[in-house]
């Protein structure tokens, strides 16, 4: 077994006061402390920090471009306020707990205490949660079961486990990327299946099996670990109807599509993978903006009049890979057009990543605390660049 500090571990806690405790599995998918949580951030207080300018300001940013792209805006306020609906993500390992408050609502505790309210947004809620309990087995519990899940540290040699990590490196006419994989947005332990047609009929191999997956033509080549070599078609895991390949670095999430898609090698996961107490160290957001009339401001910052710690999430695409990275990951952001900004990470990498509100013209901008009054505001037109410490 390899890598199992990795696994998502903790207590599920039933309605009727029953616990099961071991590795955790969110439906068929989520597995790992670096998957991601989903939903909707119910309000954000931060608008409360928004002078009369500032509202009218963003009021007429959205007025004069007629265009909302999945961005809601309300001007109906008797107090004329502005909000926008802001997603919600978080890695598990940044969850202390999550108590089900109904079918579509959680109350969730962050690793420094802070909780939250996260409404429905995803297939994360009223889906089936599976737990390889250390005496019972696997057991999975119906969304309506559940009255909390408490994350904790995860062993590091669990007796009973859903299979290994699947890891490896990936192939794509953008270069190459080693990490955790994802399979068609779904299959991540070894002991998932990949399905296919060959020429002799219907195949079903767990991916434990396989060292490699190569796209050709309408179907995949595919190599055991034994050596043996097939061709596969006819389904959505070895052709063009596969919804892409993740990959979890050690700086954030990287979707590639299948069309960008070359060929995959497995290989043992190393122990580096992140275990629950790497997420320990969440912090504030901190830094300096610059401006285009060249003001410097220096402090906490919070990005998009949103996300205001380390482990939350920057999304962007570029050629139509899709990045998902943690702000703790990104070491400046600077605005190139209204679609597109240039992201620099701390391992020294540089992205060009758009299609997102997070770096477009749909950012609502951020407030920096400058200061002991209160935070200076800077819509997204008028930033040149930001450094995160």
């Amino acid at each position: 077994m390899k890598a199992q500090e990795g696994f998502i571990y903790g207590k599920v806690t039933t309605i009727d006061g029953d616990s099961y405790t071991g590795q955790i599995r969110w439906g068929k998918e989520e597995a790992y402390w670096t998957d991601l949580f989903n939903g909707t951030k119910d309000g954000n207080d931060n608008y409360r920090y928004l002078t009369r300018e500032d509202r009218e300001e963003l009021r007429d940013k959205y007025r004069d471009r007629n265009r909302w792209n999945n961005v809601w805006v309300n001007w109906g306020s008797s107090r004329n306020e502005y909000e926008t609906t802001h997603e919600f993500q978080a890695r598990f390992g940044d969850i202390s707990k999550i108590e089900i408050t109904r079918r579509s609502e959680v109350r969730m505790t962050l690793r420094n205490g802070e909780e939250l309210y996260i409404g429905d947004g995803s297939n994360d809620f009223d889906t089936e949660v599976r737990v390889m309990d250390s005496e019972l087995g696997e057991t999975s519990f119906r969304w309506s079961r559940i009255e909390m899940i408490e994350f904790m540290d995860t062993p590091a040699n669990l007796r009973n486990t859903m299979g290994d990590a699947l890891y490896g490196t990936v192939e794509y006419y953008g270069g190459e990327l080693t990490g955790v994989i994802q399979w068609d947005h779904d299959e991540r332990l070894s002991t998932d299946v990949l399905d296919g047609d060959s020429r002799d009929g219907d195949v079903e191999i767990e991916f434990g099996n396989l060292a490699s997956i190569e796209k050709d033509g309408s179907g995949s080549t595919i190599v055991t670990k034994s050596g043996r070599e097939m061709y596969l078609r006819g389904s959505n895991d070895v052709n063009s109807s596969n919804r892409g390949i993740i990959v979890t670095t050690d700086f954030g999430r990287v979707d590639i599509p299948w069309r960008e898609f070359r060929k995959v090698t497995f290989s043992d996961a190393p122990a580096t993978i992140k275990k629950y107490s790497d997420f320990s160290g969440m912090k504030k957001l901190s830094g300096t903006v610059t401006t285009t009339d060249g003001e410097t401001l220096t402090g906490e910052i919070i990005y998009d009049l949103d996300e205001s710690y380390t482990f939350e999430m920057l999304q962007g695409e570029d050629d139509d890979v899709s990045y998902i990275i943690p702000l703790e990951s990104v070491k400046s952001i600077s605005p190139k057009n209204w679609d597109y900004s240039e992201v620099v990470l701390k391992n020294g990498t540089k992205l060009t990543l758009g299609e997102s509100r997070d770096v477009s013209e749909d950012n609502d901008g951020v407030l920096v605390f400058a200061g002991n009054g209160d935070p200076k505001f800077i819509i997204w037109e008028k930033v040149k660049e930001i450094t995160f410490n």
